[in-house]
């Protein structure tokens, strides 16, 4: 086996038992699909990544000795929701919100509803000269749309 499959986490787990563990707790869950595992890993992962870059925005209030010495008092408030179409399918996700409104994420930008994987994998597949019906079929799987 390649080094790459044998890689350990954390924990001290291969990856290949993280998935082995994965797949016993979906038992009965489908791979792809509106509730598929793959779109419930899309957003698990994509809600992580949103709390943890939210998290950094919030250090220096969090580190601030006190709200005079921060000067804007900013703090979590809420979140919103909204759908991205991912590779795995739209996948709706809560992004998280701050007092200020000064939250800017880089991951699923303000007002974005495709991640980039997903616009370079239609692009590709018009410059390789595919099929119309390839085409409808793909933006069917990918935004939900039939055309």
């Amino acid at each position: 086996m390649s080094d790459k499959s044998q890689i350990k986490t954390d924990t001290g787990r291969s990856d290949q038992e993280l998935v082995a563990e994965l797949m016993a707790k979906a038992e009965g869950i489908g791979m792809v699909g509106e509730n598929g595992l793959l779109s419930r890993l899309a957003t698990a992962t994509l809600e992580n990544v949103l709390q943890a870059e939210m998290d950094e925005h919030l250090a220096p209030a969090l580190h601030a000795r006190s709200e005079k010495a921060d000067g804007n008092g900013n703090a979590r408030d809420g979140t919103r929701s909204t759908t991205v179409a991912t590779e795995a399918g739209p996948v709706e996700i809560e992004v998280p919100r701050d007092r200020n409104g000064s939250f800017e994420p880089h991951i699923v930008q303000r007002r974005q509803r495709r991640l980039n994987g997903v616009n370079s994998r239609r692009a590709v597949a018009g410059r390789q000269g595919a099929h119309p019906c390839e085409t409808c079929a793909h933006l069917a799987e990918v935004y939900g749309a039939e055309v």
